[in-house]
């Protein structure tokens, strides 16, 4: 991300409906995962400014990580009562200390060009039995130019991320869509936005807090759908939701040798690549 976009998750992560409706559900998922206790340990890759973990740090141990300075230094002075790593996958992961009973992928993997090395290259350092939780952005139909902003290379569907973690020695214990309820709404504001050809939030995105009111109404809603989620993951719902405005996935690391890996050859090239148009500006400017 931009530094205009991290500004914008530190304004408002700790109020925006979104977040915080993902939160919940997140924090949910894991509290069913790994019972709640200090000798736990929850890595946050990709931690940004660090708003995910503050759902976490009151019952685990919780380390963020992320390569911006600037997030990480937003995280250190927001949430004292975590610990935050400024630095890349792999070489931050040796500043464990110990290994991670659940690791969090928050809305990173649009962000980088080879997502299959990404999540290959986690779960070489994951221990057996250990969860990885990962959520994404879906539906290219939900392509805009807040998409643009925060420099994804795409937006998944339900195949699609499978794959990444295909062949690999881990059990799916939950995959889903989710923000399902409001995805009507969010596909309609998405439409428009595309039509004008401009977003309608700050910084290039379509975050706009709404008034509080209505602010709490569409987080209350996003986060009811957690219940399914924990139903689905516990046994007691053979599926989850069969559209979203994002996709949530957690898998279970099982005995094996895992070895980083590059993206599959058969696999369609991405819409989008941030790298390029950024070098394309830089030179027409």
């Amino acid at each position: 991300m931009k530094t205009a976009q991290f500004r914008l998750h530190a304004a408002i992560e700790e109020r925006h409906w979104w977040f915080l409706g993902r939160r919940r559900i997140v924090s949910e998922l894991v509290h069913r995962l790994v019972p709640p206790s200090k000798e736990e340990l929850i890595v946050d890759i990709g931690c940004g400014t660090g708003g995910n973990l503050s759902a976490f740090a009151k019952d685990y141990s919780c380390l963020g990580i992320d390569p911006s300075d600037e997030g990480i230094q937003s995280a250190r002075q927001r949430f004292p009562n975590a610990q935050f790593i400024c630095g890349a996958i792999p070489d931050a992961l040796q500043a464990l200390p110990r290994p991670a009973s659940v690791m969090l992928l928050m809305d990173v993997l649009e962000h980088v060009p080879d997502d299959f090395w990404l999540l290959s290259t986690l779960l070489t350092q994951a221990k057996p039995g250990a969860y990885l939780l990962v959520t994404v952005p879906a539906d290219m139909r939900l392509w805009t130019e807040h998409d643009v902003s925060f420099g994804h290379y795409r937006r998944y569907d339900l195949p699609r991320l499978r794959r990444v973690w295909s062949d690999l020695p881990v059990t799916t214990s939950l995959v889903s869509y989710y923000n399902a309820r409001l995805y009507p709404i969010v596909r309609g504001i998405r439409m428009v936005n595309r039509w004008r050809g401009r977003t309608s939030g700050a910084a290039g995105t379509d975050f706009n807090t709404p008034a509080k009111p209505l602010n709490r109404f569409l987080q209350t809603i996003f986060a009811s759908e957690a219940k399914t989620l924990v139903d689905c993951l516990g046994g007691r719902r053979s599926s989850g939701f069969s559209r979203g405005v994002g996709l949530i996935a957690i898998v279970r690391r099982e005995q094996g040798v895992i070895h980083a890996r590059t993206k599959l050859a058969d696999i369609a090239p991405d819409p989008y690549d941030p790298l390029a148009a950024h070098e394309t500006s830089n030179v027409q400017a």
